[in-house]
């Protein structure tokens, strides 16, 4: 059934303007709210409880068996995580709740629009759920129409019950996660929220196995540089291609003991960190195979920085553009490419001058690549282990760069444990 034929089926039996209802049950799925949940919501909000809501439950079906166009099931599992979180709709905050459970043959994630008191270890049947897709998979609507029935007996489940978890394992899309890092960088922010000028903390987080950028929604006073802290009910989006923990007013904050931190990055190689989707501080060892245009002396706009053209923004049109130095380089180490993307403090290195001495080599030779052909001719076919945040986008994997240096690894033995993984993954 259309948005548009459910709209006039609904207003129809309410006796309420259809444009009206249209743009109400628009609203709900913009939150992913599934149609027939959207459709009862409506009618509750009309003071109309019928239109087949129903108490009669769907027959029962295996986690791993739910698809996003079955409409409504009833599953028996096991809860794994529960987080809080308030959504904007139509004008007012509302609550819901949202995690993962499991059964015997698999896990899916819930959004529970109606407060069940749900907590990690409960074993529940959750009657007439609604089903939606989202970021490409099922996932559990509990919304009023939904039973839960709470069992004495534990189903037993293979998955780990709760939400602690160490960064590295952190994945965009984590509800109800609890972290203990230690706070490397902080800052406060004031940004245009939904609520107008709102204050937040956004920085860098870290543990034993990486490190994340954060933001606390919510300021908490004990989220302070260097401190450590348990952070629970945090979720995880991603931000600039990277996971990202976002604190909320739900979470709690506690301090803890010092929180061990490494100083090296996840070591990882090209292929591993791009399957990941990304990874905010990773080291990765290559060969440079180009120098991609768009290196050397470039120009940014004074405004947003984006590179220029003939003087011309994207965003502000013509501009009195502004120098820079950057490098674009392919770097390749036999599982996958990444094109590493170094400022102008790297690349002021790599040529052996500052953006001054690399402009008066422009004007002596009247060329502005002369410049990025000097750096070519020192980079390609050379090694460097390279350490930044990677990110994967529809045009590829990226790294920005915070070291670049010719590596010192013995190519040798890294082709022996190379091949050492080869043998035990086969």
């Amino acid at each position: 059934m259309s948005l548009d034929d459910a709209a006039e089926e609904l207003a129809s039996d309410l006796g309420a303007d259809k444009q009206e209802v249209k743009e109400k049950l628009e609203t709900l799925q913009s939150y992913s709210v599934p149609i027939e949940e959207a459709k009862q919501s409506i009618r509750r909000e009309y003071g109309d409880s019928g239109g087949g809501g129903g108490t009669d439950s769907p027959p029962e079906t295996d986690v791993a068996d739910v698809e996003p166009d079955m409409g409504n099931v009833t599953v028996t599992a096991r809860v794994l995580t529960v987080g809080k979180r308030s959504i904007r709709y139509e004008g007012e905050d509302q609550t819901i709740f949202e995690g993962e459970v499991a059964d015997g043959t698999g896990t899916i994630s819930y959004t529970a629009w109606t407060d069940f008191s749900l907590s990690p270890g409960d074993t529940i049947t959750a009657g007439n759920a609604g089903v939606r897709e989202w970021e490409g998979e099922p996932e559990l609507n509990l919304g009023e129409s939904t039973t839960v029935t709470l069992h004495d007996e534990p189903l037993e489940v293979p998955q780990e019950v709760g939400g602690e978890r160490d960064l590295i394992e952190l994945r965009p899309g984590d509800r109800g996660r609890t972290v203990e890092v230690q706070v490397l960088e902080v800052e406060s922010k004031t940004i245009d929220g939904r609520d107008g000028e709102t204050d937040i903390l956004s920085g860098v987080v870290g543990d034993e196995t990486a490190r994340l950028p954060f933001t606390d929604w919510d300021p908490h006073e004990a989220i302070a540089a260097g401190e450590s802290v348990r952070i629970g009910d945090v979720y995880v989006r991603e931000f600039r291609g990277v996971p990202s923990v976002n604190v909320t007013e739900f979470s709690t904050v506690e301090p803890v003991g010092e929180v061990d931190v490494s100083d090296a990055a996840t070591r990882m190689t090209v292929g591993e960190a791009v399957a990941a989707g990304g990874v905010f501080d990773v080291e990765v060892v290559g060969n440079v195979l180009e120098v991609r245009d768009g290196s050397g002396l470039i120009q940014r706009c004074p405004d947003c920085g984006r590179v220029v053209q003939n003087d011309q923004c994207r965003s502000h049109g013509e501009v009195d553009p502004e120098d820079d130095l950057r490098v674009k380089a392919i770097l390749d180490d036999g599982t996958d490419t990444v094109t590493a993307i170094l400022g102008r403090e790297l690349t002021e290195a790599i040529y052996g001058g500052t953006l001054e001495d690399a402009l008066e080599d422009a004007r002596d030779a009247m060329d502005r690549d002369v410049v990025a052909d000097a750096i070519a001719e020192d980079l390609v076919g050379g090694e460097f282990r390279v350490r930044g945040s990677l990110s994967v986008d529809e045009y590829g994997a990226n790294l920005d760069c915070e070291a670049f240096e010719e590596s010192a690894d013995d190519p040798e033995a890294r082709a022996r444990e190379f091949l050492a993984d080869a043998e035990v993954d086969a």
